[in-house]
This record gives structure tokens, sequence and C-alpha cells, in this order.
């Protein structure tokens, strides 16, 4: 193994914007866009002889994501109190969990399964844990130049699931599909959106073999943390030829000027004390409240990946990029069932416009399809004209700025004058024309017959993509071979 060999673990945090409450409190958990320091009791401000209760359902969401994860949940586990002093903390303490000293985590093992350039990987998971959300910082500017810090207590108390990796990752782009894997099955249990601002941190690890390792906290973005890691990746590399040593540190990762900055060096564990959290009694769950949790637990995407492959005749590849979003796959599936008279090959149509021309609208644009008005009836009428041939596939792609806005296709079409042209002695017109005004490529056609494109190519110009392509090529092989 080379000594620049890359070891990166993942603690991603995982916000339960899907509560009601927070995890210790009865205050809202829906803090966004709320007045600071207006969601807040006794408890969640750390005030002497206030005393935390458990939310019941916070523990039942928990074990959707171990089962989902396939982790072995443990029946018996109590609180730690995590000692740091820091102003977003108000107790001088931070309520989690701890597997060490006699602790448990809420669930041990689990694991996820990552695929690049097609070669599957397993991603082992160490455990997931409950614990509460410290609050939130607010800073004139970025972290580093800011004169002040404002604190927001609103988010205190909120409840986060961590889910801690092993250090098993070994590049950046494997990071960004393990979260992309991870988010998909967050999404599909029902517990979180993690779309929402601040709803998903993580803390990456990251080490070179035989080196010290450097941990970067709190990324708000998969996006950053892939950018964030290969910064990383190339400054330890630096540092090593030139000789500096690597230190254990804790570092910021300036998604403006896209550099980290180090914040303090690493804390070791010893250093947050842990302890038992003596305000808060063990929780024991029975293996009937798991079943029952169990029973709840919908499809999961490599469940609905295999459905889609069977039911609707997709290619693997095409079923695995559906349903990594749950809401793409809900449109896809909605979408299918608009008409009973749709067959497999309409299934794949569907699929085809979901995966190019409406991505690629969704990625430029940065919404999800929920952010949209485009409906399934809209795309289902789109597939249908295009099988009825009035329209081409190529008119149907101008169609798709006006279909987010949820105009209708046969609306459209009637407010652009945009339709297939399938009239022959329309088309013959224009080929003679195109044949007449492009001699040099009827001459190179004579040598190398797949010239012939680029004449086709000239009559679809002509009638910017309405004119019918297999008539079109017909009609101009007909007439070049009378010529």
């Amino acid at each position: 193994m080379s000594d620049n060999e890359v070891i990166i673990g993942l603690e991603v945090h995982i916000q339960l914007t899907n509560l009601k409450t927070k995890l210790f409190c009865s205050c809202n958990s829906d803090y966004r866009g709320k007045e600071p320091n207006t969601l807040i009791c006794p408890i969640c401000l750390g005030f002497p002889g206030s005393l935390p209760v458990l939310n019941k359902k916070a523990v039942e969401f928990a074990i959707r994501l171990a089962l989902a994860l396939d982790c072995d949940i443990n029946k018996q586990f109590f609180f730690f109190r995590k000692n740091y002093f820091y102003p977003d903390l108000p107790k001088n303490f931070q309520i989690t969990q701890y597997n060490k000293a006699g602790g448990k985590a809420l669930a041990d093992g689990g694991s996820i399964t990552i695929k690049l350039d097609s070669k599957p990987k397993t991603i082992h998971l160490n455990r997931i844990h409950l614990e509460e959300d410290p609050a939130r910082l607010v800073h004139q500017g970025s972290i580093a130049s800011s004169p002040y810090a404002l604190v927001d207590y609103n988010r205190s108390g909120i409840t986060l699931i961590e889910i801690v990796s092993e250090p098993e990752l070994s590049s950046p782009e494997e990071a960004r599909e393990y979260l992309n894997q991870l988010k998909s099955i967050i999404q599909y249990t029902g517990i979180a959106d993690l779309d929402l601002e601040g709803s998903c941190r993580v803390d990456a690890n990251i080490s070179l073999k035989g080196h010290a390792r450097t941990e970067v906290k709190n990324i708000t973005s998969f996006k950053e943390v892939e950018r964030a890691l290969k910064w990383e990746i190339q400054r330890h590399k630096n540092m090593l030829k030139r000789d500096k040593e690597l230190i254990q540190e804790t570092r910021h990762w300036d998604d403006v000027r896209r550099v980290t900055i180090s914040l303090r060096t690493k804390e070791f564990e010893k250093d947050y004390r842990y302890f038992p959290e003596e305000d808060l009694v063990p929780v024991e769950l029975d293996q009937s409240f798991i079943e029952k949790v169990k029973e709840k637990l919908p499809e999961m995407p490599n469940e609905r990946k295999k459905r889609f492959q069977e039911q609707y005749n997709l290619p693997e590849f095409n079923a695995e990029i559906l349903v990594i979003d749950k809401n793409i796959a809900d449109f896809f599936e909605k979408t299918v069932k608009t008409n009973e008279k749709f067959d497999s090959e309409d299934f794949n149509q569907i699929c085809n416009w979901i995966m190019g021309d409406i991505s690629r609208w969704l990625n430029e644009n940065n919404k999800s399809i929920n952010q949209t008005q485009l409906t399934p009836e809209i795309l289902s009428e789109l597939i249908i004209l295009i099988n009825e041939g009035k329209i081409t596939g190529k008119i149907a792609k101008t169609f798709v700025d006006d279909m987010m806005k949820g105009e209708s296709p046969k609306k459209i079409m009637k407010k652009t004058g945009k339709e297939r042209i399938s009239d022959k002695e329309t088309i013959r017109k224009i080929v003679r024309e195109v044949i007449e005004k492009n001699p040099e490529i009827v001459k190179d056609y004579r040598e190398n017959p797949k010239a012939l494109q680029a004449l086709v190519g000239k009559c679809m110009a002509k009638t910017k993509g309405q004119a019918d392509p297999k008539i079109t090529r017909d009609i101009m092989l007909k007439e070049l071979a009378e010529k």
C-alpha cells in the first residue's frame, strides 16, 4: 500500500425534520424562518433543575433507519453527557450516546452499498445513535472574518441521528456516492427532508495512510463534502512533499473560498469526559415494538429498483437512477399509471424523458421535481403526442421550459405553432432546395454515404426540427438516387 493511500470516514448528522417536537422537550421543532430564540424552554436552554424527557417518536424514527440500514438494534441503551464548553451548548454538555464504558449506541453495524464505474463496494457502519443538536451560531460573513457570533437557541435540542461509517472510503467520489445512497434511504424511511437547509451536516475524517488525520466539521452539502475532501487530500500531500508534519486537528470548510481553515487542535475522546446522563433512565425496547416499526417500513430503494426492472421492463441502470430520488420514482410511477394503454416501450420513453431533459432542467435550475408545476398528466400528454406523430422528439425538447411551469403540450403546440411536418410534397420541396444549395455535401455523399445525415440535418434545421426525420430521410435517398 502506498503512503498516499487515502482513508476517509464520515460522521453524518441528520435532523429528524419530520418530528414535531424536540428530543427532550415539547418545544416546536420547526425552527426555520422563525424569530431567533422564540422556540425555547428551560430544558433546551439548560436551566438548573430542568429535567429532560425522551421523545418516543424519535426512538421509533431512529429504529426505522436502523432497520433500513440492516443494523443490529440494541434493546437496552442509555444516554451520556459529552462535556465541552462552547456558546452553542447552554448546559456545557451535549446529551448523546457513547458505545464505551458500558454504554451502547441505539444500533451497531449495518452497511451501505455504493457503485462507481459499475463496481459495487460495501461500506460498513460503526453505529448510529441519537443525540441533541446544539444551538446555531450566526456569523457576519465567514467564520474566519466575522467580528462576533450571535446564538439562536431555537435549534438547541432538535433531534439528531448520527451515522458513523467505518474508515473504508478511499476517494471523495466514493464519499459523495455514499452520501447520495444514505440520503435516498433516509428519504424512503420518511424520517427527514434532507433538502431543508441545515438538515444534514457532515464531519469528514481524512488521512493519508500512516499519518495524522484531519476532521473537517459541519459541511452542509454533499457536493461540498467532495470538494472539501479533494482540497484536504491535496493539502496533506503538499505538506508531506515539503517534509512538514501533519497534526491531528479540526478544520472548517470555507465554501466561498473553497479552502479549509484550522479551528483547533483536535480534541481526543478523553477530553469530552463522557459519563452517563443521570437525569434520563435507561431505555429498554421490547421486540414487539421493533416489529411494529418494521411492519410500517415502506419499500426501500433496492426493492423498488428490482420491481421497476420486472414490472416496467427497465434496464438496471435506468431503474437505479430513478429510485435513488423517491420523488422522481414516485413521479415516474404516477406517469405510467395515467394511461392504461402504455406499454414497456412507453415506460422506457417516460424514463428517458425524466432521466434526460427533465433532470437536466432540474439540475440547471437547482430544483427538485416537487418544486415545479410539472405533473404526471403533462408528461403523459407529451408521450402521447410523440406516439401519435403530432410532434417530433426535437420539437418536444423545446416544450420542457413551459411544461415545468405547468403548461400542457397541446397548449404549447397551439401557442407556438410547432407541430410535425409529415406532408411529403412539402418535405420534397425542402429536400430539393437543400440538395441544390449544398453541392459539396452531395458530392461527398457519392463517396461517403454517411454524409446523408448532414443533408437530412440541413432539412431539419430549415424546418426548425418539425419535419418528420424518417420521411425526410426516405425522400432524400430517393431524390439523390435520381440525380
